[in-house]
C-alpha cells in the first residue's frame, strides 16, 4: 500500500519549498527506497540554487541551542536535536566556542550555515571536517552542502516512512488481535517487522593527526559466545569470539555492514577490531580493540562505536 504525506511532511525532510511540492506530485510511494530514487532526482535535477540555499537556510548551526529557535516546536527541529545529539554529547566549552567560531567563519565566507549530516558525528569529527572544507572554492563547496542535505533528507525520509509504518503496524496487530482472540483466544500474534535500515552496530574511524577520515582499514566485528562465561581481564578466550561480519572502512572513514539488520539486537559482549597497524605501518597500535557491552534493555537500541585514532594514541565513545 502506497503512503500519502502532505507537503509539510516533506518541508520537515528538506527545507525546500519546490523540493516539498514535487514531492507530493511525484507520490504517493510504495516504499522508503522508492521515495529516496524520487527524491534524489527532484533535488539534483528540479531544485534550483534558490531552492537548494532555502534547504540550507532552514537549518540551525551545529551546536545552535535549540531551545532558543523560533522554530522548535516542529518537527524539523526536533529531528535536528537528534542528529546533534553526539556532537553535544562529545562537546567541551572550549570545543563549542570553537565550534561556533568555524561556523561563523564559514557562513561569513559562503553565505550559508555549514551543512553535514551530523548523526552519529563528534564534535572533533565535525570540527574536523568543517576545516578541511572551509579551504573550498565556493562553487565546489555549495555541491558539498547540497550532497549533504541530500544524507539529511534521505535520513529524515526514513523516520517520516518509520513513523507511519510503525503507526499503521500498531493499528493493524491491534485490529486483528481481537479478530483473532474473538476465534482463537488470542494465542495468535503477528511476526515482527524489521524497521531498521542499518544494522544495530556500526563505526566509522576519524585520523585525527590528519584531520580527516580513515578510509581503507579492515574492520571485524565478533560477539563472545553466549554459552561461555563472560569475559573477565587476563583470560585468554580467543577460542570464544564468534565472528559477525567484516569490512572496510570507505572515504568518510565508515564501514561497510558489519552484521545482519535485525530488530532486535541479541545482549552480550561483542568486540570491534581495526586493523591499524596496516593502515599506519609506523604507529604505536599494530591493531585496536574495543569490547563494550550490549543489556537485555538496549536490544532496541543502536550502537555507533567509532574509533578517532593517531600515531601514539586512540579513544572512543558510544554514540547513536
Amino acid at each position: 500500500m502506497s503512503l500519502v504525506f502532505s507537503k509539510n511532511d516533506f518541508i520537515s525532510c528538506c527545507g525546500s519549498t519546490k523540493f516539498a511540492e514535487e514531492m507530493v506530485a511525484d507520490g504517493p510511494f510504495a516504499t522508503y527506497d522508492e521515495a529516496v530514487v524520487a527524491a534524489k532526482n527532484i533535488w539534483f535535477n528540479k531544485v534550483d540554487v534558490n531552492g537548494w540555499l532555502e534547504a540550507f537556510a532552514a537549518h540551525p548551526q551545529i551546536g545552535q541551542n535549540l531551545s532558543s529557535s523560533a522554530h522548535n516546536s516542529s518537527t524539523s527541529a526536533q529531528w535536528s536535536k537528534g542528529e546533534q545529539s553526539t556532537a553535544l554529547a562529545t562537546a567541551t566549552d572550549s570545543s563549542l566556542q570553537e565550534l561556533y567560531e568555524w561556523n561563523s567563519r564559514y557562513k561569513q565566507k559562503f553565505g550559508f550555515v555549514f551543512l553535514i549530516c551530523a548523526s552519529g558525528r563528534s564534535t572533533p569529527e565535525i570540527l574536523s571536517e568543517l576545516k578541511r572544507r572551509f579551504s573550498n572554492r565556493p562553487i565546489v563547496e555549495f555541491e558539498n552542502a547540497a550532497e549533504e542535505q541530500m544524507k539529511i533528507t534521505e535520513l529524515r525520509l526514513h523516520k517520516l516512512f518509520s513513523n507511519v509504518t510503525q503507526a499503521q503496524s500498531t493499528a493493524s496487530g491491534v485490529t486483528k488481535a481481537e479478530g483473532r482472540m474473538n476465534i482463537l483466544g488470542g494465542h495468535i500474534t503477528a511476526p515482527p517487522v524489521t524497521t531498521r535500515v542499518r544494522p544495530p552496530i556500526t563505526t566509522h574511524i576519524l585520523d585525527v593527526a590528519r584531520g580527516c577520515p580513515a578510509a581503507g582499514v579492515e574492520v571485524q566485528l565478533e560477539m563472545y559466545n553466549a554459552k561461555q562465561p563472560g569475559p573477565v581481564f587476563g583470560d585468554s578466550d580467543k577460542d570464544k569470539w564468534i565472528l559477525q561480519g567484516s569490512s572496510t572502512t570507505d572515504k568518510d572513514g565508515r564501514s561497510g555492514q558489519l552484521m545482519k539488520i535485525v530488530n532486535d539486537l541479541s545482549p552480550g559482549v561483542y568486540r570491534i577490531s581495526f586493523n591499524t597497524g596496516k593502515y599506519n605501518p609506523d604507529g604505536f597500535f599494530p591493531f585496536v580493540s574495543i569490547v563494550f557491552k550490549v543489556k537485555e534493555s538496549q536490544k532496541m537500541e543502536h550502537f555507533h562505536v567509532p574509533l578517532l585514532l593517531s600515531p601514539f594514541s586512540f579513544s572512543t565513545y558510544r554514540g547513536s
